[in-house]
């Protein structure tokens, strides 16, 4: 980014103010038909793994949902206990104050 001689640090206006910026130099058509064609072939690349993939099945992913919440429920409620567990050790080490 330039600065003006006035005020240095503060940037130039590379186009008017409402009008697209201004394309650097040295990008030609051909290389912007080269970025297109690697983002189509990308896109295809995602397209074709995509289709490699091996989904599971609706009863394989029913369980693994039930399962997840069940262990988040466990988890919830094994950190509710030590909690109180803590708790009840910070009451009984400070005679119950506050």
């Amino acid at each position: 980014m330039k600065s003006t001689p006035k005020k240095p640090g503060t940037p130039t206006r590379t186009s008017a103010p409402g009008n697209r910026p201004v394309q650097p130099a040295g990008r030609s058509a051909a290389q912007r038909a080269a970025n297109g064609q690697a983002t189509q072939d990308f896109v295809r690349g995602v397209i074709a793994e995509m289709k490699r993939v091996t989904w599971p099945t609706r009863d394989e992913w029913i369980a693994a949902t039930i399962l997840t919440v069940a262990l988040v429920v466990g988890v919830g409620v094994f950190t509710y206990l030590v909690d109180l567990a803590f708790g009840w050790i910070f009451t009984l080490l400070t005679g119950g104050a506050r």
